[in-house]
């Protein structure tokens, strides 16, 4: 019989590391953890601490430790326990790697393995749709297709598989050839090629050669000749000589000939082809060109396995679109609700789960999770599996729909309730028992769960910011790549975190292990702490009345006069600080911005003042750079700097205790390395915005500011349009109306054609003058229909193009996106 547990002596033998500790008890592994946050049982669990550029997962083993776990495979030696197996190993991620290899090698099941520059999740995704019917499929979580997520993909094959569908992607040459042993793939999906992840190959050909390293072995391998670079790259590896092509190909004769494509009204579209010299033909319920090119991978996959054309075209027909991303949205009384419907499977739950447990901001965390389909595993031990992770990740109350996951209710011990349907649960459900509390919505597409997420959501108009919030933490982790190790970063998250959120952004922030939060005032402070948020937070702006609410929220203030200095000292004596610890401050100097801040010649005085001040304690002391981005102003910087460091150097000479030094802001940190002392301080940056030359295209893409099309009209030559008739016709033409205005934050100086609106790729003008809560634009001679989406500044109009336009700097565009304006936070 097929066994995926493992042995503390066959993982040493797999990995060929050295048994430290051994508790001599065979204790059948058959978890794996590489993220102490993301710990389900400590009961046969390894942990496997990976060592990347911006983290260490050695400094968690003793947190890991103390949760209960016993076995380690690590590659420091100085680190271990008279109870725990150890075992070492000389790197910890091919360590992890060789598992996944070997666990691979039990399986003699079809595997498929897709890579390309786009595309590949959603064809797993469709393929799993298509498949399932037939095959008990374990496919990777979401997009795992990384030197981790492949290995921790392949490790979830269970004795039941009967079919893989993994992806791999790479961003660096010799990648991929650590991923082919561990998917080892028998059919391969070669998608396209195109200018994605490009950034560390010289062309596109040598990134297609790396990425053919994926199928050498495989039996049958699908792509499509129509990309040149991509076929020449094929030919030229001599490939074909070993393993057998199936091609399909609009352009010249393949197995798949693609002979009309035709697009219909009813968002219907019909793929006709040649196959085996029979004409065949499917029909999707998608239009664009980039669902066609998925679709047809899937339908040469399928003919590979051999469906009939019949079976083909009538599952096609039910394809369903993919949710890429996790959002989070605000709700009704006070709630925050997320909607997961990527897919409905243990693993993504998982995932979903944790970031539930990221949320702060309430206390009461609540789950609405449908029947898990195609699980492969009996109802009783799945539902039971599913109801020991709710409890061990604290969830307050569970709300179970569907028919098999009812029958196991005995099984939740928590407050829960369950439904047949997703009908009765909105008829019979009183909405108003959810009050400030998250709820997760999981729910396969069958039940319908958008329903429960629109009767949820607090209602708002159209227009939406949406903040991606992996592009924040990969801003992040973008500087943290900058900076010397040990240097800490404080993250700005002041007036609403540059108007993309409060708590949403600064949750995501403490997830990540950031070191210091910065307010602008009080209030904002205790907001986040209110949400949970325990990291320290600077308050940048204390004013008189606040200092008895920094005292009680463990807020830090800055302080930059006598005068502020003499209003926290008269609050610490009225106010009753717990086991009297001082209250740790943040001393602000003034180096030449002339702002706030204490001069030079007032730090003699200031050094006095603080040594007699027994309830006060320096946390650090800093400055700020007027002109940081400004090549020009280099040699002004540069004399800030060197003040800076005069003036801290009295102040730490003067203290009995360490005090740490900052000046860099974002620009800062690209362009004074050498000035990074204790800390740096993240700010626009941190949003997707480059505030120095060094950092533009390096920094990822945060907000989208989205609304949609009210009203469509045609106007006549002659006729005006808006307030004061600014506007008029010269001819006729299409105006479509779009629910923003200014007091949205869209400013009126981009009205009367100064400023547009993007819609299906292509930019509208923006006509006549902004309204407060609309405005039109011109859409003649393109293809729109009312609803449609349209895109006021994000990827296609940077808010930096905006701020030129306005003659302003993207902080106040940015800044001034109204609170009416619906967050929408995802994670993908």
């Amino acid at each position: 019989m097929l066994t995926t547990t493992y042995t503390i002596s066959e993982i040493a033998k797999i990995t060929g590391g050295e048994i430290l500790v051994d508790l001599h008890e065979e204790k059948n592994i058959d978890d794996i953890l590489i993220d102490s946050r993301r710990l389900i049982s400590a009961t046969n669990c390894l942990f496997i601490p990976l060592i990347t550029k911006k983290n260490d997962g050695h400094k968690f083993i003793e947190e890991v430790y103390h949760l209960g776990v016993r076995n380690f495979l690590i590659s420091k030696p100085d680190i271990q326990f008279k109870d725990a197996n150890c075992i070492l190993v000389n790197n910890t991620l091919e360590a992890l790697q060789k598992i996944a290899i070997a666990h691979r090698k039990k399986f003699d099941i079809p595997i498929i393995g897709i890579t390309g520059s786009n595309g590949k999740t959603i064809v797993k995704e469709w393929l799993f749709q298509l498949l399932s019917d037939d095959y008990l499929i374990t496919r990777s979580p979401k997009s795992y297709n990384s030197q981790i997520g492949v290995p921790l993909s392949v490790w979830q094959l269970k004795p039941e598989s009967q079919l893989g569908i993994f992806e791999a992607g790479i961003s660096e040459p010799d990648e991929m050839s650590r991923l082919q042993p561990i998917i080892n793939p028998s059919i391969g999906i070669f998608t396209n090629i195109g200018g994605a992840h490009s950034e560390n190959f010289i062309t596109n050909k040598q990134k297609a050669g790396e990425k053919l390293k994926l199928f050498t072995k495989v039996k049958t391998l699908i792509y499509s000749p129509d990309y040149d670079e991509l076929q020449e790259t094929i030919i030229r590896s001599e490939l074909l000589e070993s393993i057998t092509a199936f091609t399909w190909s609009h352009k010249i004769d393949a197995d798949l000939k693609i002979t009309e494509v035709n697009k219909s009204a009813e968002k219907l579209c019909k793929i006709s082809a040649v196959y085996k010299k029979k004409n065949i033909s499917i029909s999707i319920p998608f239009l664009d060109d980039a669902s066609i090119e998925n679709a047809i991978h899937c339908w040469a996959a399928m003919l590979c396995l051999g469906y009939s054309s019949e079976k083909i075209s009538e599952r096609m027909q039910k394809l369903q679109s993919i949710a890429m991303r996790l959002e989070m949205k605000e709700g009704i009384n006070h709630c925050s609700i997320i909607n997961d419907s990527y897919n409905s499977d243990i693993n993504s739950l998982n995932i979903a789960l944790d970031f539930l447990n990221q949320q702060n901001q309430h206390t009461k965390k609540s789950v609405i999770l449908s029947d898990i389909l195609q699980s492969g595993l009996n109802e009783s031990d799945l539902y039971g599996e599913i109801a020991g992770l709710l409890k061990q990740k604290g969830i307050s109350r569970f709300i179970g729909i569907g028919p098999a996951i009812s029958k196991q209710a005995s099984q939740f011990d928590m407050a829960s309730m369950f439904f047949p349907d997703t009908q009765e649960f909105l008829k019979k459900f009183s909405f108003a028992e959810f009050q400030n509390e998250s709820i997760l919505l999981k729910g396969a597409r069958v039940f319908e769960f958008e329903q429960i997420s629109h009767a949820l959501q607090q209602k708002a108009h159209e227009t939406v910011l949406e903040i991606n919030l992996n592009a924040v933490v990969n801003n992040l982790d973008y500087y943290r790549k900058k900076i010397t190790p040990g240097t800490r970063i404080m993250a700005m998250v002041k007036a609403f975190s540059y108007g993309s959120g409060s708590f949403e952004i600064a949750n995501i922030l403490q997830f990540h292990n950031i070191d210091y939060l910065a307010v602008a005032y009080a209030d904002e402070g205790v907001e986040l702490r209110k949400a949970g948020i325990k990291t320290p937070i600077m308050v940048m702006n204390p004013d008189e009345q606040s200092f008895d609410a920094i005292i009680k929220h463990n807020l830090e203030p800055e302080i930059y006069n006598f005068r502020s200095l003499k209003l926290l000292e008269e609050a610490t004596r009225a106010n009753i600080i717990p086991d009297n610890k001082p209250v740790k401050v943040h001393i602000k100097l003034d180096t030449g911005m002339h702002r706030l801040g204490f001069t030079e010649d007032e730090v003699n005085s200031l050094i006095e003042r603080l040594m007699n001040i027994r309830l006060i304690y320096v946390e650090s002391v800093f400055s700020h750079l007027a002109s940081s981005e400004d090549p020009s102003d280099d040699d002004f910087s540069k004399e800030q700097i060197a003040a800076f460091k005069r003036m801290a150097q009295k102040i730490k000479e003067n203290a009995d205790h360490h005090v740490m030094m900052h000046i860099l802001n974002s620009a800062g940190i690209s362009r004074f390395p050498d000035a990074q002392f204790d800390m740096v301080r993240l700010g626009i940056s941190l949003y997707g915005i480059p505030n120095s030359q060094d950092d533009i295209g390096m920094l990822d893409h945060v907000s989208t500011l989205k609304s949609t099309i009210s009203q469509i009209k045609t106007i006549q030559a002659g006729e005006s349009v808006g307030y004061n008739r600014q506007f008029k016709a010269t001819e006729e033409m299409q105006i479509a109306v779009v629910p923003v205005g200014y007091a949205d934050g869209l400013n009126r100086k981009l009205g009367n054609g100064n400023g547009y609106i993007y819609i299906r790729n292509q930019k509208a003008p923006i006509v006549g003058n902004i309204c407060m809560d609309m405005c039109m634009i011109d859409v003649s001679g393109i293809d729109v229909k009312e609803g449609d989406d349209v895109i006021i500044f994000g990827k296609e109009y940077p808010i930096s193009e905006m701020a030129k336009t306005l003659d302003t700097i993207p902080y106040e565009v940015l800044t001034n996106i109204s609170r009416r304006v619906k967050r929408v936070y995802y994670h993908e």
